[in-house]
């Protein structure tokens, strides 16, 4: 008996239902078994272990001849449960279950995988047969090792033995352990699920307890066969009918439960195309196997029989055989089989089954066999190869699936169903998509679901290149029920239930499996079918939309919004309650066809994390660059939110690999055509709610990306506007003091091209007097605005330090000044402009911009300015706060001179090394914590020795943070340690109350030393030395990306004075009132937006798109070739070839073997022949034909017609 311990009581709370729900078999009535002298029952117990009721029903007892588990035995709670721990052998724990041989096998299914989450079977192989201590041959050893247990693998099976350490099922479970270990972590797994008698299990006590066992400690004999329990099985299912040490208890309940699942769907959640197939292995086996095997074939279960194997398995082998080329049944209207059929079945029965009595019943089995002759498969085991076992195990259980399939329904159909279930594509490419058969649409949409949902891309690519139209496919409705398959758990999962509660209100139940709590009511209620079923249909595209619009919603416009009817510009509150109209009953829009079918896809499998899904829907869209670069955002939005360390790295993996294509894809396009390259940068696209790839990749942080040379050069062309790139900065700054220079060559202009519109060729704006033209091209270029900018914040500068230090009023009425009315006056047109970027920028939305503008940390420094210029500017009007206004000022500068560094970004020198000093600053931040604690330390313990009563507070805070970072640097405060006293210094309590200096203490200075030596060393060598490491490694780590940094950051800047009117503050009021006037009143749009956003004609936009689908395929093709020439690609190539000629020379072998034995019968028959011979010549009758032969060949007239009679002759006398 194993204690329940004390951390095993959250797993005692969870399976205390199972002793109230699941029973265990008691002898009730003892059944006197004859040959043991009345000492034992026909149960196999003994008198003295059966209860008083038991012996005391006498009548009952002498009544009674044959003792029946129903009828002899009583129910009683299970007292067997938990986990079992094999000592000795392993660490890993096994569950186990004691259960009555009528349990319900539903309910004991659903125990096994909502309970002890063993995963759902793709197949389930029953292995029958082998019981007992027979020995296994070796040919079958090798079948179950490489190829029972490979193929089931493969296919994710389930393998059903007794579970003991005997016979068959020992060697299943060895199997089962080598492959476990040799298998890749990804690959599937097989449960071997052991179902034995519980009468029969050795040691068993060691498993009982009644409150369940966390685990049970179990010992394994493993020097021999035996009835224990085998470690290397997942779970066991101990039936017990009452009996002990008898076998075959088991096989009733192991038969309904095979049944059960047969009926059950594959895939997550029942999501699959088929139900879970099972299969029966006859291996040898004893003659009872044949009613069982007689029950199951009635239920249409298959059956695959090892011929060669021994026993039950050749017997049936033969028999098959043997009827199937000599006898055939009569019609249905007949009685049933002949006499003579019977009586060849008998004798064949008792050549195989000699110690046992072969009766009418067995021979009936036998026959009732034969009848279903279809659902079985014979496999030779000793000529075929076991290589090719899962091809066996397919065919045996389509042809038997045929057997059942309607008419009308397609013959291929489940053999596609079953390869889909194992995802064995080799298969389905080899057998069923090989040319030879015409496949219908109909017939792939189950299948194309089923691969979609359990993550089987490779049947998707099957599909699709085999003619399967996803746009037929896809409509939303689908696309929906996509959606609801999501597991639970995932981050997916939790982010579209947050959104159904918001719109379905906090009280609406979303859980689409049975808890703990309910598993318990719902298996009492009998209603465990239900457990698995279909979850209720509640995710809608509008969770869809709400999910994609926290993850790309700075950046996109909202995702299915026109599908539902739905209007982007509405309140939180109508938001909700509109879809709930929209979606009651079952909307149309479920029927329509979904537009953008591949990005639908590719985000679907994007949002699941599923790679090489995403890999695939993302060569089959046609914007291959922006849907990348949407796939990389989403991603790293995702990995922002998801909590599990290895799902987070793998998702910014897998958006590393989406930006890496983005950029390969557009390296090819931009070394095809610039100017093509340009604008498949900057065109907008309805399919991802109109951005563009540089407005992705700036939300996806795809730095790589905007690193490219192309992207550089799109932005250095559109910085210097048409003038030329390499024009001297000079050159434009005495432009500004001398406009009239820009009409002459002292600086090249360029034609001007701004966009295509439906044509190829460039648009040329209408023709400008060449004043205006001139002047325009001059100061609309970003760099003029740049330059002008950067001039006039330092003249801002200079004019605020003028003002603070010298012009700086008394409140009023006295103040302000006029230079410093000058002042605020400069600072709301600063402001002013800072309002126009957020609200008043035509390619995205307030909201979107919004969003960008205060993730800028230059933004917030921005903000932060202007909101203390504000504070500062109020203080100082009024003498009350007029010296905390001041002071606001002066601090508000500092953050404005702050602001120049950004300015500077844009630099090419410049911005990397203000990269590498934002990097340093987080570790200068890490720093200043080491240094804190050690200041603090030091400069309370120091302040404490040197002055024992100071109850002045700011002198405190000096002495104890002030004077301690001054001493860092050299500062000299030693006078406080000397030991000498002040002579202004005093002892007196009041008068250091009332804020007199205290002397110092001179005992302890000697400790203050020590201290201070401390003190240094750490600050002064440690600490210091540590910040210069940290510095150094992240100079080195980001010196070499910074460029990269750089690069991704001027985008930012570029298009900040890109859209910034040509004015700089104070006069950029004048450009924000013709701006008003332009684009509020008269309603002119803004001809610079054209170089960030670009809208095309259908016609152009097709015609761009085919030609980067063009270059998306050129790289695919290079990127195959390097894969095909890499070495894992060589020596996968060189691994098939091997196991070619392995599986060649197997088969020669076999040849080899077969003429060996061609061989031996030959001599055995020549050898034969000579002992006729030798026999014949020493008989009488050899002597007389040979005396008539001489006497005809001595005839002249010899002639075959004589010699024709003479060997009639002599075989008329041999017949005598």
């Amino acid at each position: 008996m194993n204690d329940l311990g004390g951390t095993d009581k959250g797993k005692y709370k969870d399976q205390g239902w199972i002793p109230k729900t699941i029973k265990k078999r008691v002898c009730s009535t003892f059944v006197e078994d004859s040959f043991s002298n009345g000492r034992l029952c026909q149960c196999g117990n003994r008198r003295v272990d059966h209860s008083s009721v038991a012996l005391g029903d006498c009548f009952s007892t002498a009544i009674v001849n044959h003792w029946d588990s129903a009828q002899h035995s009583s129910e009683y709670p299970t007292d067997a449960f938990g986990e079992v721990q094999f000592t000795g052998t392993s660490k890993r724990h096994s569950h186990f279950l004691r259960l009555s041989w009528d349990t319900s096998p539903s309910m004991v299914y659903n125990v096994m995988i909502i309970h002890w989450r063993l995963p759902p079977p793709n197949l389930v192989v029953s292995v029958v047969g082998g019981d007992g201590r027979s020995k296994v041959k070796t040919w079958v050893r090798e079948v179950i090792r490489q190829g029972l247990v490979k193929a089931s693998q493969r296919a994710g099976a389930w393998i059903l033995t007794t579970g003991l350490r005997e016979g068959l099922s020992r060697c299943v479970g060895a199997a089962v352990r080598d492959h476990a270990a040799a298998a890749s972590s990804d690959s599937n797994k097989v449960v071997a699920l052991g179902i034995a008698s519980w009468g029969l299990v050795h040691n068993r006590e060691q498993l009982v307890n009644p409150k369940g066992s966390f685990p049970a400690k179990y010992y394994v004999q493993t020097s021999q066969d035996s009835c224990c329990l085998d470690n290397n099985y997942q779970a066991f299912l101990l039936v017990d009918d009452g009996t002990l040490g008898r076998r075959g208890g088991e096989m009733a309940f192991r038969a309904k439960l095979e049944d059960f699942i047969s009926h059950q769907r594959t895939g997550i959640l029942g999501s699959g195309s088929i139900d879970i197939p099972v299969l029966c292995v006859l291996i040898s086996g004893e003659a009872r196997v044949l009613e069982r095997m007689d029950f199951c074939l009635k239920n249409s279960m298959p059956w695959l029989v090892l011929a060669g194997s021994g026993g039950t398995a050749d017997f049936l082998s033969d028999l098959l055989d043997n009827l199937s080329s000599t006898q055939t049944f009569q019609s249905d209207s007949e009685a049933g089989p002949s006499v003579n059929m019977k009586e060849k079945v008998a004798e064949q029965a008792k050549r195989y089954f000699f110690t046992e009595l072969v009766t009418d019943k067995l021979v009936d089995q036998a026959l009732s066999i034969y009848q279903n002759r279809d659902l079985i498969t014979i496999y030779h085991g000793e000529q075929e190869s076991p290589a090719d076992f899962d091809t066996v195990l397919l065919k045996a259980l389509v042809g038997a699936s045929k057997q059942r399939a309607s008419d009308d329904a397609s013959p291929y159909n489940e053999e596609l169903k079953l390869a889909v279930t194992w995802n064995r594509v080799d298969i389905a490419k080899s057998e069923l998509f090989n040319g030879d058969i015409q496949w219908k649409h109909e017939d792939l949409e189950e299948s194309m679901t089923d691969v979609l949902i359990n993550d089987k891309p490779q049947f998707v690519r099957l599909f699709t290149e085999n003619g399967f139209n996803i746009h037929d496919y896809l409509s939303y409705g689908r696309l929906e029920e996509l959606y609801c398959s999501v597991a639970e758990g995932t981050l997916l999962y939790q982010l579209l239930q947050r959104y159904l509660v918001l719109r379905l209100g906090p009280t609406t139940s979303i859980s689409r499996s049975a808890s703990a709590a309910n598993l318990q009511e719902s298996l009492t209620k009998g209603n465990t079918e239900k457990l698995l079923g279909e979850p209720i249909r509640q995710i809608t595209l509008f969770e869809v939309s709400k999910v994609l619009d926290l993850l790309m919603g700075d950046v996109c416009q909202p995702f299915y919004q026109d599908v539902l009817g739905l209007e982007g510009n509405l309140s939180k509150k109508k938001s909700l309650l509109c879809p709930n109209k929209i979606l009651h009953g079952e909307p149309e829009y479920r029927k329509g066809r979904c537009q953008s079918s591949w990005a639908s896809l590719f985000i679907w499998a994007v949002l699941q994390n599923r790679s090489e899904m995403a890999a695939f829907f993302w060569e089959m869209q046609s914007e291959s660059v922006l849907t990348a670069l949407s796939g990389c955002k989403m991603l790293r939005e995702l990995s922002r939110l998801e909590s599990e360390n290895e799902t987070k790295l793998s998702m910014k993996e897998l958006a590393q690999t989406f930006e890496m294509r983005a950029h390969d894809v557009f390296s090819s396009c931009y070394r095809s055509d610039e100017s093509r390259s340009f604008d498949l940068l900057i065109r907008k696209s309805s399919v991802w709610g109109g951005t563009t790839c540089l407005q992705m990749g700036m939300g996806a942080d795809a730095r790589l990306f905007f690193g490219h040379d192309g992207v550089q050069a799109l932005l250095s062309q559109i910085w210097w506007g048409d003038m030329d790139r390499n024009t001297e900065v000079w050159k434009l700054l005495l432009t500004f003091f001398c406009p009239f220079l820009c009409y002459t060559n002292f600086i090249t202009f360029s034609v001007c091209f701004y966009f295509y519109k439906d044509t190829a060729k460039p648009y040329r704006p209408p023709p400008r007097p060449f004043i205006v033209s001139r002047w325009r091209q001059l100061w609309f270029a970003p760099v003029t605005s740049f330059l002008g900018n950067v001039l006039m914040y330092f003249l801002f500068l200079v004019f605020y330090a003028f003002v603070l230090l010298i012009d700086f009023k008394p409140p009023l009425p006295t103040g302000p000044s006029i230079s410093e009315c000058l002042l605020y006056f400069w600072v709301f047109t600063i402001m002013c402009e800072e309002i126009r970027r957020i609200f008043f920028l035509e390619s995205r939305t307030h909201l979107q911009y919004l969003r960008g503008y205060i993730q800028d940390v230059w933004n917030k420094c921005y903000v932060i300015a202007i909101t203390l210029f504000i504070a500062g500017s109020i203080c100082r009007m009024f003498e009350q706060s007029y010296d905390a206004g001041h002071d606001i000022l002066c601090v508000d500068y500092m953050v404005f001179t702050l602001r120049l560094i950004h300015m500077f970004a844009v630099h090419k020198q410049l911005g990397p090394k203000i990269i590498i000093i934002g990097k340093m600053m987080k570790d200068a931040f890490l720093f200043l914590f080491f240094l804190g604690v050690w200041i603090m330390a030091y400069g309370v313990a120091s302040q404490a020795l040197i002055y024992s009563y100071d109850p002045n507070l700011s002198r405190i805070l000096r002495r104890v943070f002030y004077r301690p970072y001054l001493l860092m640097f050299g500062e000299d405060f030693v006078k406080e340690i000397d030991g000498r006293r002040d002579s202004f210094c005093t002892d007196n309590i009041t008068l250091i109350e009332e804020g007199a200096e205290p002397c110092r203490l001179l005992y302890n200075n000697w400790l203050v030393v020590i201290l201070l030596a401390i003190y240094l060393l750490v600050t002064n060598i440690l600490l210091i030395n540590l910040l210069i490491a940290m510095f150094s490694h992240t100079f080195s780590k980001v010196h070499g990306n910074s460029d990269i940094y750089w690069k991704f950051q001027r985008y930012n800047l570029v298009v900040q004075y890109h859209s910034r009117p040509s004015l700089a503050p104070p006069f950029i009021i004048l450009s924000h009132i013709n701006l008003f006037i332009r684009r509020i009143i008269r309603k002119v749009p803004s001809v610079k937006i054209k170089h960030f956003v670009l809208q095309l004609s259908q016609k152009a936009s097709n015609r761009l798109l085919t030609w980067e689908t063009i270059q998306k395929e050129d790289v695919l093709t290079a990127q195959n070739k390097i894969q095909k020439s890499s070495d894992s690609e060589r020596l996968k190539q060189i691994s098939a070839k091997l196991d070619g000629v392995v599986k060649y020379l197997s088969e020669i072998r076999d040849i080899d073997h077969r003429l060996r034995a061609l061989e031996n019968e030959m001599k055995y028959c020549s050898n034969a022949h000579r002992w006729t011979v030798e026999t014949l010549a020493q008989s009488r009758i050899f002597q007389k034909l040979k005396n008539q032969g001489k006497h005809i060949l001595s005839k002249k007239a010899c002639h075959p017609s004589s010699l024709a009679c003479l060997v009639c002759w002599i075989y008329q006398e041999m017949s005598k």
